[in-house]
């Protein structure tokens, strides 16, 4: 492999590995906003906060015309369809289930993935890509630990693999579908898409007078950590992963969502939580799959990326 293609693999999972960092940071703040507000409201105002986000950096950057010839319709048919009905899917897994429950569909995501780029777009699988899929997933239930004994096929759970479909479709649908745009401008069209679509929800669940549209008395500290989970959990984090899948795919591009829990960790850490070595080891293995499926251009899963 030459060295410009070995920095463009670097540069393109260092990408996708900051995407899921920043990713990871919204779920302490998600913690603790679930214990006064309901889900769906969460989820809603967290949309709208995130799309107001990138909307700004989006029109800094490129400016009125950028936005005026975006292709607004289908951007947000692809963000409610995708990334708005995974999303909110995965939240009700874990309100279904438990985090454990939530946390393997997620570390299933590169299953859907590469099944839907086998299927949509003809990829062949080469036995690297194949191993280093399996250490991606055997690093992944590691990570999960003794509680994967726990799990049992429920209702929750295939809620949770639905959720982690519809996501990886947005991810593979914004790059194929949208390519004329910029990443900024990918990643808004689809966040507004997922912003209406909760919204839809929270509307309709607020007819009906549902708990998980709760919104309580807004203080400083939820507006900060609301600041938190729509600017890293959402803003910075899609824009960066769906830069990550125009430039690997959407199946390599999810193996790093599979390091989430590992960064969660560290986050914990800092926060004066105690160290879990099962986590770090597991972690270790995801990062050696991850890079072991694209180590030669001779043997690895034969992909294109999305221009």
């Amino acid at each position: 492999m030459n060295s410009s293609k070995t920095n463009s693999l670097l540069k393109s999972n260092s990408i996708c590995a900051i995407a899921a960092i920043l990713f990871a940071m919204g779920f302490p703040a998600l913690d603790l906003l679930l214990v006064d507000w309901g889900f769906i409201s969460i989820a809603f105002i967290r949309n709208a906060m995130g799309f107001i986000l990138i909307f700004f950096i989006w029109l800094i950057a490129e400016g009125y015309k950028g936005v005026i010839q975006a292709k607004w319709i289908r951007g947000v048919i692809i963000g409610a369809l995708g990334f708005g009905t995974g999303s909110l899917l995965l939240v009700i897994t874990q309100v279904l289930t438990s985090t454990i429950v939530a946390g393997l569909a997620a570390a299933l995501m590169p299953l859907a993935a590469v099944s839907l780029e086998v299927f949509f777009d003809k990829r062949l699988l080469t036995r690297q890509f194949l191993i280093g899929a399996a250490l991606v997933l055997f690093g992944s239930f590691i990570i999960i630990g003794e509680d994967l004994l726990k799990i049992q096929f429920s209702l929750g759970l295939v809620v949770g693999l639905i959720s982690v479909t519809t996501f990886a479709w947005g991810g593979r649908s914004t790059v194929k579908h949208l390519p004329e745009m910029s990443t900024l401008a990918r990643t808004a069209t689809t966040t507004l898409g997922m912003t209406l679509f909760c919204g839809s929800i929270q509307f309709i669940g607020l007819i009906l007078d549902l708990s998980p549209t709760n919104i309580p008395a807004i203080t400083l500290k939820h507006f900060g950590l609301l600041l938190i989970y729509s600017s890293c959990g959402l803003a910075l984090s899609q824009i960066l992963w769906i830069e990550g899948v125009k430039k690997l795919g959407v199946g390599i591009a999810s193996f790093h969502l599979n390091i989430t829990p590992f960064y969660l960790m560290i986050i914990l850490v800092i926060l004066g939580h105690n160290w879990e070595w099962p986590e770090a080891i597991g972690a270790g293995i995801v990062i050696f799959g991850v890079t072991f499926a694209q180590l030669s251009s001779n043997s690895i899963f034969k992909y294109k990326t999305f221009n």
